[in-house]
């Protein structure tokens, strides 16, 4: 029977059911045809239909489908000149993935016909192939965008209130012995009240989820039996990845999606996607031809000055070219999508400087953030940037326009070079304590600007951080020539496991260290998954290949006092405004009080002169905050006040004494926290001018109130 085809409407891109069929739209520019391929079911080897588009506008191809329902299977073959040696790759033997699909059925099975070229041709990426990838390639799915979202909202945590936590969907949920085995590791098990009642205890208000578009597992990695696990990898920009679907992978695994969405958001937890826009998982002229090269390599990549090879600023083989119009469209279209259709709260963007690049430089006033600006919806979520790529001036940190957060990198660096004892200047140290002013307040953005982090998925673990000196990454088959070797990253004494109790001490007193730093610190915190019970990796420091034990966190043996303590440094926080301010720290007295809003001293008990901020080898600072010097209002339009708090840091191996001050800045200090201890409490006081012994490698708390 003749399938009935209608002109269709170029927009809006992709595959849209209207209750009566299905519209399909795909861009391709230099395309001379495009035929959409019907699938009856994932296993087909070959298309049961095939439709040759008619009806072309400007560069979008499109037609409309009667009868057509949800959870039909696609996909396309595009027609064109096969010349790489001028950009073009055209090959209507490759099945392609719709850019636009919102669902896709399955993973890809390698093999030599996903290649445009003949793998092993003397003539290498310049051969043509006649085999047909269809068997082996996933195919698209139709879906219905209809939910019963039940009355969802946004929780919109204000910036300075929020605590991140960087997680991965199945290394989270897979080894939890407290959840249904059948869901472990999907987003059905980020939903359990289980995983939501941990979050809300441990007191995050926002998921910040490494990549759920669904992206692909290198040859390479594949044939090792290793997986790419973190996902940076994406050939799907609108599809959330089929790995965390627990119930179907024609479309359900968007339901199950946003059921997961509403579930967190319905505890006040957010939900942040961490998204690969700067690259897809198509590699350099070598790689296969999935989608993008397929229907519009020149349209949608960008190319050097010989179009057979790409422009690489991410070391993945390709660039997207987010100066092209349709490009900036795509990723533009997919931000929305996920805000509007899937109800997400905000994007962690990967090597973010790559989509400001203009031609070869990194420019903030780029077309990407221009468009970002000026969108009603994309401008009001959460917006964080890894502000670095490979290429050239790649490293960026504190050079994103208002509106955008950063990974502060500066900050990780700086943090783990002061508990190390590595020489480093306490002006540096202060600066990033107090919300890295020096790269943010210039060009009027705010504290929050500075996400504020001890490790992040690549890396070591926070417990891997005070327990390797050197990398052990031999898992990943690369002979451990992979991942960082500068890891400021201190083992306190032995390399990995050790039975001494006197190292094993000290470990987690500088994990208490850097996490009470951390979340004491102006700017948001990110913490990692499992970092606040003390998860290992053995010292791999990139395991981004290992979907396995090394990555899943260990929830049998977990560091329970470190635990607690992390839940009770984030109260703590909470509790109070000194150290999550709006607005920056001015150094200048508080109208009618006298005293400044921060001020630094010396164990003596002197201010600190302009001439100590600059020793390499200083180890030990004391901070005071002003509980009366919060330059903001609170919702109520009323004037936020604190205690005041007097926080000593002692980096060096000796115990030090540290001389209070004045009574004009308290008449009672009360001891909250001791980094010595697991526990978070009040206890012993002090009186203006007495001297408090703190230990070697720790930090002491004091709290006074700020009316005596």
């Amino acid at each position: 029977m003749e399938t009935k085809v209608l002109t269709g409407s170029p927009y809006p891109l992709g595959a849209t059911y209207n209750g009566d069929g299905v519209n399909f739209s795909i861009y391709a520019e230099n395309a001379e045809g495009v035929e959409l391929c019907l699938f009856n079911k994932t296993d087909d080897p070959t298309e049961s239909v095939k439709i040759r588009f008619k009806e072309r506008t400007h560069q979008v191809w499109h037609a409309f489908i009667p009868g057509l329902k949800p959870g039909q299977l696609y996909g396309y073959r595009v027609h064109g000149p096969f010349d790489p040696q001028s950009g073009h790759r055209f090959n209507a033997n490759k099945l392609l993935i719709d850019p636009y699909a919102k669902a896709i059925a399955g993973t890809l099975e390698w093999d030599d016909s996903l290649f445009g070229y003949e793998v092993g041709h003397e003539q290498e990426d310049l051969s043509f192939s006649k085999l047909d990838s269809a068997p082996y390639i996933p195919k698209c799915v139709v879906v219905d965008n209809t939910f019963d979202w039940e009355g969802d909202q946004p929780p919109k945590v204000p910036m300075h209130k929020s605590i991140i936590y960087e997680t991965h969907v199945k290394g989270f949920t897979q080894l939890h012995p407290d959840i249904p085995k059948e869901i472990r590791g999907k987003y059905s098990a980020m939903a359990h009240p289980v995983t939501i009642e941990y979050l809300q205890n441990l007191g995050i208000t926002a998921v910040e989820l490494m990549p759920i578009h669904h992206f692909m597992t290198d040859r390479h990695l594949k044939d090792q039996g290793l997986t790419n696990y973190w996902g940076y990898n994406t050939i799907g920009f609108f599809a959330p990845d089929v790995r965390y679907a627990a119930h179907g992978i024609q479309g359900e695994q968007v339901r199950e999606f946003k059921e997961m969405v509403k579930a967190l958001h319905q505890a006040g937890i957010e939900v942040i996607l961490d998204v690969v826009y700067n690259h897809t998982g198509e590699g350099n002229q070598m790689g296969p031809t999935l989608s993008f090269r397929g229907i519009d390599n020149a349209g949608y990549y960008r190319l050097t000055e010989d179009p057979r090879y790409y422009m690489d600023y991410t070391g993945t083989g390709n660039t997207l070219n987010a100066m092209m119009p349709p490009v900036l469209r795509l990723i533009m279209d997919s931000l929305r999508y996920w805000i509007q259709e899937m109800h997400v709260d905000g994007f962690r963007f990967d090597l973010a400087s790559t989509l400001a690049r203009e031609l070869h430089e990194v420019n903030k006033l780029s077309s990407f953030f221009d468009v970002i600006h000026q969108d009603p919806v994309i401008s009001q979520v959460k917006l964080i940037a890894e502000p670095w790529d490979i290429g050239e001036g790649g490293y960026q940190v504190g050079k994103f326009p208002s509106g955008w957060a950063e990974w502060n990198g500066k900050y990780r660096d700086c943090m783990r070079d002061y508990w190390i004892g590595a020489d480093s200047m306490l002006g540096e140290f202060a600066e990033r304590f107090m919300g890295s002013s020096d790269l943010y307040q210039d060009d009027y953005r705010r504290p929050t600007a500075s996400i504020n982090f001890i490790t992040a998925h690549d890396g070591f673990t926070l417990h891997d951080l005070v327990s390797y000196n050197e990398k052990h990454n031999d898992a990943n088959g690369e002979h451990n020539q992979d991942g960082e070797s500068h890891n400021r990253s201190w083992n306190c004494g032995a390399e990995g496991p050790t039975d001494d109790n006197e190292i094993n001490a000290l470990r987690n007193k500088q994990m208490r260290n850097m996490l009470t730093t951390m979340l004491l610190s102006q700017g948001v915190p990110m913490l990692v998954a499992g970092d606040e019970f003390a998860r290992t990796q053995d010292g791999n420091n990139n395991a981004y290949c290992q979907d396995n034990e090394i990555s899943w966190l260990d929830w049998a043996n977990r560091n329970e006092s470190l635990q607690n303590f992390t839940a009770q440094l984030i109260a703590f926080r909470k509790a109070h405004p000194s150290f999550c301010r709006r607005k920056w720290f001015q150094g200048m007295p508080i109208k009618g009080i006298g005293l400044e809003d921060i001020a630094w001293f010396l164990p003596e008990g002197n201010e600190m002169s302009d001439e100590h901020w600059q020793h390499d080898y200083a180890r030990s600072l004391a901070v005071f905050l002003n509980g009366n010097g919060i330059r903001s209002l609170n919702d109520e339009g009323e004037k936020i006040k604190d205690d005041n708090f007097y926080i000593l840091f002692n980096a060096h191996h000796e115990t030090i004494n540290y001389k209070l001050p004045a009574e004009k800045y308290g008449k009672k200090w009360t001891k909250v926290i001791n980094t010595e201890y697991d526990t978070i409490d009040e206890h012993d006081t002090f009186n203006p001018g007495e001297e408090v012994a703190v230990q070697g490698r720790s930090i002491i708390v004091l709290k006074a109130n700020s009316s005596n």
